[in-house]
């Protein structure tokens, strides 16, 4: 049997559980923490598959094993890996409070609207786009992806951090607001537990009675008509293009994109209500206005650049997806440029044929498998007599651009 004991966030392990005990499992700190059994073998947890052979051994033997963990083991912990190599039924584990749990226990913050992202051994960037995305956000950290690494991705954006350092320990621990700009200001050393990120425009709307935890779940709907946005004589990415637009795009938690010559910001939008952070680049100032105004209506923070594609792409971080609906005779270098910087799929809407070839080509001498349609629908429309008509819209090229990329892990769902 192997037991997994969470410790770290103030609650000491009980003698009684070490006892007896031939082999103990944990980081450093950990084990400096507690007695070992007199005989015991200890072994420093740092790379897991050497420890879990060590720890096999003992099992195999009939041998008993404990695990040391930090707080809860069983959220973004080592029961995972544990029940992956030995099976679920070979572990006693015994939580402890997470880390999380701390850091809104001292804010006296409920955290059942929370998204929750490691950053710990993950890329920092995936915890940034969620700290953009969504308006409470609790950050497991980690070597390179710390309040400082935070800090630095969300300067110009409205947030708030809370800094939790030492969490748990009587005489080292500190809860620190600070701004994005104050935390990339400084070095925070290795003690930072939790940083929990807050954009209080945001934060507690619609709060209440809450059924299911987290901050985040699939719209109800997408591809919403056109009336659901404020836009200019009909200049707006029509809900069939933008279906199936969002469908090539895929925005999800934790992704970056980007919408270039946004117009009325619908595509933008959209993609904000999937959980993805997303800027929007409009070259008009009353275009700028009315992303901005789009995305307060709909309960969204969308990163607005106002400048002309693909000058203007040279201040945002590399997207995972980009859709492009604007670009005029410039289409191709725009493309090109958002295909030469995008880690998984452009997909670009546009009215003229002649731009389809240059576009293609932008995409497949990036080395994006290419494929599009041409998008004809016609919809129903009232005539009087109480009879229907059916009333075409404007047919639209939609190509998209497709590579095969990595995914990060880190989100709680």
């Amino acid at each position: 049997m192997i037991t997994v004991v969470g410790t770290g966030t103030g609650a000491p392990v009980p003698q009684e559980v070490l006892d007896g005990a031939e082999l103990v499992v944990g980081g450093r700190r950990h084990l400096s923490s507690v007695t070992l059994p007199e005989g015991a073998e200890s072994v420093v947890l740092g790379p897991l598959a050497p420890a879990f052979d060590v720890v096999e051994r003992y099992v195999g033997e009939g041998r008993r094993v404990v695990v040391l963990a930090s707080g809860d083991p069983g959220f973004f912990g080592v029961v995972r890996a544990l029940a992956e190599r030995f099976g679920p039924g070979a572990l006693e584990v015994r939580p402890g409070v997470s880390s999380v749990a701390t850091a809104f226990a001292r804010l006296g913050v409920a955290w059942d609207d929370a998204v929750v992202v490691s950053a710990h051994g993950r890329a920092a960037r995936v915890a940034v786009n969620v700290c953009r995305a969504f308006p409470k956000v609790a950050v497991l950290t980690g070597p390179g992806g710390g309040a400082g690494e935070l800090g630095a991705g969300l300067v110009g954006y409205e947030r708030e951090l809370i800094v939790g350092t030492a969490l748990g320990d009587p005489l080292l621990e500190r809860v620190e607001r600070v701004t994005p700009e104050e935390a990339a200001a400084r070095d925070w050393g290795t003690a930072v537990s939790v940083v929990v990120c807050v954009d209080a425009r945001r934060a507690g709307v619609g709060a209440g009675m809450r059924t299911v935890a987290g901050g985040f779940g699939f719209p109800e709907r997408w591809a919403l008509e056109e009336d659901a946005f404020a836009h200019r004589d009909s200049m707006i990415t029509k809900f069939e293009v933008r279906a199936l637009a969002l469908a090539r795009l895929g925005p999800r938690v934790g992704e970056s994109v980007w919408d270039v010559g946004s117009g009325s910001g619908s595509v933008a939008v959209e993609c904000a209500r999937f959980g993805a952070a997303v800027s929007a680049v409009e070259k008009a100032a009353d275009g700028v206005e009315r992303v901005r105004a789009n995305a307060a209506a709909h309960g969204v923070d969308v990163r607005v650049v106002h400048g002309t594609a693909p000058a203007a792409l040279a201040q945002l971080d590399d997207p995972d997806a980009v859709f492009v609906g604007g670009g005029g005779g410039e289409l191709a270098d725009i493309v090109a440029e958002c295909a030469r910087r995008a880690r998984r799929a452009v997909v670009v809407a546009m009215a003229a044929v002649d731009r389809v070839p240059g576009v293609r080509a932008a995409l497949t001498r990036a080395g994006f498998s290419c494929d599009g349609v041409l998008l004809q629908s016609s919809r129903l429309a009232p005539l009087p007599g109480d009879v229907t008509r059916l009333a075409a819209t404007n047919p639209v090229f939609l190509l998209w651009g497709v590579r095969t990329s990595l995914s990060d892990e880190g989100v709680a769902q």
